[in-house]
């Protein structure tokens, strides 16, 4: 078993507000199988338990749904998703989102891929983030960019919100610590404005921060810069 029984996670789904349908549970069973199985050969993730992967890495993805209105068939995309979180449980949790998983990482997307093959259908592509956030296809054509990472709000931003079209949104998951302030520069040169930032505990009792940032005017085409530069030089 890679996650817990059914009616475990449910009860750990409904302490938060959340629930979880048997089929959505499948689904994510499915996943998890994947993920812990592809863990053995390649870095995926340091969480393989049972609990850890249910709260950790399935519900914490899903608790967007709780802070964020998505509205029905928006596209997402998941910015340097890394083992697909949180994009690959959004789109098992509601499939009729248009769902985007970027890495630069081609072993990574080659596991994605594997992924949408055996669970719901996502678009699984090898690039930079950097790159692709310039070119015409991509470039403010998404009404909603995830990411869950440890980067700075400055990087994510600048990282994320070329891909936001205007009146769309950037929501970051990041741990607590961070001074979120410290990024609201480098968002509004950027075309965006922290809308609102949610505090709030998994039930294990670790702290995350969400951060909706909502695109208001186009990102100027001087961004994204090139990784080097974005991490050197946070605006």
């Amino acid at each position: 078993m890679t996650i817990l029984p059914y009616n475990e996670i449910r009860t750990l789904f409904e302490k938060t507000g959340m629930s979880l349908t048997e089929q959505q549970y499948t689904m994510l069973d499915k996943y998890s199988e994947l993920l812990v199985e592809y863990n053995k050969v390649m870095n995926l993730t340091g969480i393989t338990d049972p609990q850890g992967i249910s709260e950790k890495h399935l519900l914490d993805s899903l608790l967007i749904f709780k802070y964020t209105d998505i509205p029905n068939g928006a596209k997402v995309i998941d910015v340097g998703t890394g083992a697909g979180f949180p994009g690959v449980p959004m789109k098992i949790y509601r499939p009729d989102i248009h769902m985007t998983l970027l890495d630069s990482l081609n072993k990574r997307v080659n596991f994605l891929k594997t992924v949408s093959e055996n669970t719901e259908k996502m678009e699984c592509i090898h690039a930079r983030a950097e790159e692709m956030g310039r070119k015409p296809e991509h470039r403010e054509k998404y009404d909603i960019a995830t990411a869950r990472a440890v980067a700075a709000l400055p990087v994510l931003a600048e990282y994320c919100l070329p891909y936001v079209k205007v009146g769309g949104f950037f929501i970051a998951l990041k741990g607590p610590g961070e001074n979120i302030s410290e990024g609201e520069n480098a968002v509004k040169l950027l075309g965006g404005e922290i809308e609102k930032i949610t505090e709030y505990k998994l039930p294990c009792g670790d702290g995350r921060v969400m951060v909706n940032i909502k695109k208001v005017s186009a990102t100027s085409t001087k961004y994204p810069r090139s990784s080097g530069q974005i991490s050197k030089n946070h605006l």
